[in-house]
């Protein structure tokens, strides 16, 4: 499948024989042959937006994007500053000439990898083992970040990672597999708790095992989420699954 920036899932970048790998998710990290590779705020800034851009960026875009507050000659020295440290830790890291900014390699982003994954999912791709591993997995992208140009894509990811494992659940179950259709379920009420569909999603995992005292527990946290933070109740559709049950 084929990853933003046009790069295949799974390929690793090499600097000589040292893959480079940039982590998005929990937090910033880039990685050479294992190695830290330490950046300055404002050159980590610049390559994370590079990473999650679906292909080259303006440089005018780039600097205005990210230093929104300055005038357009300072943001543009800026950039270039920051470009400059990339270079100097890691020679051909992006792509840069006097109009357009990219990666230059074929980077392993987790963000990306992670993205491919719950898409796969979504299309009907449930086979891989380490599937349920990879989107049980925690991470919020850049956590401690406090930009605008990240909220976009922070939800979208939280939206595809959520949609994956109720889909997953829904998949698992399917095949009797009703341990690793919880633990999906579970992951996908942890990451969103007033998430209907995803209580929804583990509600079904545990009528379809025959738990029934689980299914309940299970709406009566939903039902009690909705009323503290909606003020609703549940939909219809939820309250159908656990009607036949009630006392």
């Amino acid at each position: 499948m084929a990853l933003p920036g046009g790069h295949a899932h799974g390929d690793r970048v090499q600097a000589g024989d040292r893959p480079i790998e940039l982590i998005l998710l929990g937090g910033f990290a880039l990685t050479s042959g294992g190695d830290t590779v330490s950046l300055p705020p404002a050159a980590q800034r610049v390559l994370a937006f590079l990473a999650l851009a679906e292909r080259p960026l303006a440089r005018a875009h780039v600097s205005g994007s990210l230093w929104p507050d300055r005038a357009e000659s300072r943001a543009a020295a800026s950039l270039r500053t920051a470009v400059w440290r990339l270079q100097q830790a890691l020679p051909h890291l992006i792509n840069a000439d006097a109009q357009r900014l990219g990666i230059a390699y074929r980077l392993r982003v987790d963000y990306r990898e992670r993205s491919a994954v719950a898409a796969g999912v979504l299309a009907g791709d449930t086979a891989e083992e380490d599937v349920l591993a990879a989107l049980c997995r925690p991470g919020e992208l850049l956590p401690d970040w406090y930009e605008d140009w990240l909220e976009l894509e922070r939800e979208r990811f939280r939206l595809l990672r959520a949609r994956a494992l109720e889909r997953l659940a829904e998949s698992l179950t399917d095949r009797r597999r009703f341990g690793e259709a919880a633990e999906a379920g579970l992951a996908a009420v942890t990451s969103d708790p007033l998430r209907e569909t995803a209580h929804r999603a583990l509600i079904r995992v545990f009528l379809a095992e025959g738990n029934a005292f689980e299914a309940i527990r299970q709406f009566r946290l939903c039902r009690s989420l909705s009323l503290q933070h909606l003020g609703a109740e549940p939909s219809e559709e939820t309250v159908r699954l656990v009607r036949h049950l009630a006392p």
